[in-house]
């Protein structure tokens, strides 16, 4: 019964932040913010994107980076062209193999995303890339609201420990 219990426990909470996340993409429609979704697992990131885009009438534009992008804000605008979607999702990160060079680009490039994008930029990341973002990219971490956890209430001491880290 307990593992029950757990299991409606973690559903509430993916519920509760994907309902967090649609109304951030709500209020920030036409306009560019930056939001950090955090997610362990892709399929979890998957799970979140289909239920979006199937109780939302947004429509969601996504871009996977690969293994060997270096920059952020460049692969956006080469992807992207001219168009302006409603709402852009980064995934990859976390395969990104010059991780930390993307991050510290993308902090210098930020204020160029506010020119460029007049859409809310979802980043997903995971717990690893999130704090890379917090220690080398601190300005553009905090151009984003709370992140949206997806994994559930974390030990506040295991967030503690990993800042310390």
């Amino acid at each position: 019964m307990n593992s029950l219990s757990n299991s409606q426990d973690l559903l509430t909470d993916m519920t509760a932040a994907t309902k967090r996340l649609e109304r951030a993409l709500m209020l920030a429609t036409g306009e560019f913010s930056l939001i950090l979704a955090c997610a362990n697992s892709v399929k979890k990131q998957q799970q979140t994107l289909n239920s979006l885009q199937e109780s939302s009438s947004t429509n969601i534009q996504e871009i996977t980076l690969s293994p060997t992008d270096e920059t952020l804000y460049t692969t956006i605008k080469t992807r992207l062209g001219n168009t302006q979607p409603e709402v852009l999702m980064i995934r990859g990160l976390e395969s990104v193999e010059a991780i930390n060079q993307l991050i510290l680009s993308t902090n210098i490039m930020r204020d160029e995303f506010r020119k460029d994008f007049h859409f809310p930029l979802v980043l997903w990341v995971n717990d690893e890339i999130l704090q890379k973002l917090i220690w080398l990219a601190p300005d553009l971490k905090n151009w984003a609201a709370n992140t949206i956890k997806f994994d559930g209430v974390q030990n506040p001491l295991m967030e503690t420990s990993a800042l310390t880290a």
